[in-house]
């Protein structure tokens, strides 16, 4: 069971009534590693803030292609569900679980009505935006201007800083969220 500490500590910026509200409101989920979260042209109904676990989300192209964009980690949120949610709109991207995770569902009818009564949910929510935004813009400029030498050694170093030394994926794993073939890779 999650608590206004545990809350706390991962969103330490929040008003005392939002920790209220968001244990009153949300639903804790669970889900195992490889399990997909959100599809590609799925309706979203909730938004997802990571309690515990990662999140990897992806861009797929029409023929059912994967593109890594970025991990969501305990504290976070999913932007794309916040944003989906406010306008009511399917989504754009695929949501893996990496590891076992925990993460809360904030059902869309609390996400227009804490934006007007939290100040530090649409700060919250902003900042989420802010942050993908920048993520996005470091794996555009990687894809645009970057050889797939220098984008696979961008790619592991940013597996290494999130899950340590012990990088525990497959050729065809990396060459998959880098978009090319596992002979690229190795």
């Amino acid at each position: 069971m999650l608590t206004i500490a545990a809350l706390k500590k991962l969103f330490p910026d929040w008003e005392e009534g939002l920790y209220d509200a968001i244990l009153k409101e949300a639903e804790l989920k669970q889900a195992k590693a490889g399990d997909i979260l959100l599809k590609k042209g799925q309706n979203i109904k909730s938004a997802m803030l990571v309690v515990e676990g990662t999140i990897k989300l992806y861009q797929e192209d029409e023929d059912g292609g994967e593109y890594f964009m970025y991990h969501l980690n305990p504290g976070e949120a999913c932007a794309v569900t916040l944003v989906c949610n406010y306008h009511h709109e399917q989504s754009h991207v695929l949501a893996k679980a990496v590891t076992d995770i925990q993460y809360l569902a904030i059902p869309i009818e609390f996400m227009e009505k804490w934006l007007n009564e939290y100040k530090s949910w649409h700060y919250f929510v902003i900042k989420t935006y802010r942050s993908r935004y920048e993520e996005l813009l470091k794996t555009i400029h990687e894809v645009a201007f970057k050889n797939m030498d220098e984008r696979l050694e961008f790619y592991i170093k940013k597996q290494v800083a999130q899950f340590g030394v012990t990088v525990k994926l497959t050729h065809q794993e990396i060459a998959n969220d880098l978009n090319t073939s596992r002979e690229v890779i190795s």
